[in-house]
């Protein structure tokens, strides 16, 4: 039987869609790095609200971008939809 997504995860999920096609993008170039952080970066909210329901004990107070990196998202303007989906659903 298979584990029906949360919202919360359902919304890490798609913004770390997102992230994996910027880095795609940027495949072999120098920024890419940067890119791949962020995918780490997500996938580290998505266990925690895989595990805890809730990415507050990694984001800390601070919004998703900040934690992501606010240079990183505002270079990939793309991303922006997710991060609000998944601050809304918080």
């Amino acid at each position: 039987m298979t584990r029906s997504r949360k919202p919360l995860e359902a919304a890490v999920g798609k913004l770390i869609a997102a992230i994996q096609k910027e880095w795609g993008n940027e495949a072999g170039e120098p920024e890419s790095a940067a890119s791949e952080n962020a995918m780490h970066a997500a996938h580290k909210l998505l266990q925690a609200a895989s595990k805890l329901g809730s990415i507050e004990s990694v984001i800390g107070p601070g919004p998703v971008s900040t934690y992501l990196g606010a240079q990183w998202v505002q270079a990939h303007p793309r991303v922006l939809p997710y991060i609000e989906i998944l601050e809304g659903s918080q």
